[in-house]
């Protein structure tokens, strides 16, 4: 074999670990894992449209008197660290006459990403802040975002109505612009999400979001006609299939809606939960590179 010979080997080789090195990176995950082993979802029930559709199994006496030294008031410490409150403050925001109160968790420009959390009827911010509660997942989605170069900010929301819409509407265009026009996530559990149904509607802000989560939350009939679909703002639900307040049955029709107009969604269903398991179970690793990804 020729010495030029040799060298067009080697340098084709070098080019395709090259070429091989860059695919890797570009399939790379934006949200580097965190805690998998604890929170990852557990054997899947059901698996349906590729993926997009799933059914997990839940388990109360595993999920919640196994997982928690005190069950549904704190988790173990194994599933927690809290190095990470060491970049958490409260603060209040100016929005024209209201002040909105968060928690905010990460730096306060320059985010890789940003994720916004909306409570239900009777909380506050400090519902999206609590480390110990929920099984430790608010706790994991602060490390996720840190670790990565994110911000998340927990608001206190005032009321579910225009004003409220209005106040959340503010902190999505103030987190992109402080980020530099990083993507903002919005997730809303329970009466919050009638925030995001809100938000929906308002194309200023559909254009400042990367996407959406509902969380137990209702199904609002009239999304195709939003601001939100026409942008197709992808939407990740996640819902107890035993949910008495807001039942599965009106959330996953409407997945079925989207879904058949080929519009980016995902479901995830756990089974025999009730209307808190989404905030409690939900993968947020899994749940923010799937919308980082659309």
């Amino acid at each position: 074999m020729s010495m030029s010979t040799i060298l067009f080997s080697i340098r084709h080789l070098i080019g395709a670990l090259l070429f091989a090195s860059l695919a890797v990176s570009a399939r790379a995950e934006p949200v580097k894992p965190y805690k998998d082993a604890l929170f990852r979802y557990s054997k899947l029930l059901q698996e349906a449209d590729g993926g997009d559709f799933r059914v997990v199994d839940y388990q109360e006496l595993r999920d919640i008197n196994e997982r928690d030294q005190i069950p549904e008031r704190r988790v173990k410490r194994a599933y927690v660290s809290l190095g990470v409150k060491s970049v958490q403050v409260n603060e209040t925001l100016g929005f024209g006459e209201r002040g909105l109160d968060v928690t905010r968790v990460g730096p306060d420009r320059g985010a890789a990403f940003t994720v916004i959390f909306i409570h239900g009827r009777g909380g506050d911010r400090r519902l999206g802040a609590n480390d110990f509660a929920f099984g430790g997942n608010f706790n994991r989605l602060k490390n996720l975002a840190v670790v990565n170069g994110g911000t998340y900010y927990a608001p206190s929301v005032r009321s579910f109505d225009a004003a409220g819409v209005a106040d959340v509407s503010a902190l999505i265009r103030f987190a992109a612009e402080r980020s530099g026009g990083g993507p903002v996530i919005l997730s809303c559990a329970s009466m919050g999400s009638f925030i995001c149904w809100g938000i929906a509607r308002q194309e200023a802000a559909v254009s400042a979001l990367g996407g959406m989560m509902i969380m137990g939350g209702p199904a609002d009939p009239d999304f195709r006609k939003s601001a939100a679909y026409s942008a197709r703002l992808p939407i990740l639900f996640s819902h107890g299939s035993r949910d008495s307040v807001y039942p599965a049955e009106s959330q996953v029709a409407l997945y079925r809606s989207l879904r058949s107009k080929a519009y980016p969604v995902r479901f995830v269903l756990f089974e025999t939960g009730s209307h808190g398991t989404p905030i409690r179970m939900t993968d947020w690793r899994e749940a923010l590179n799937w919308i980082l990804d659309r």
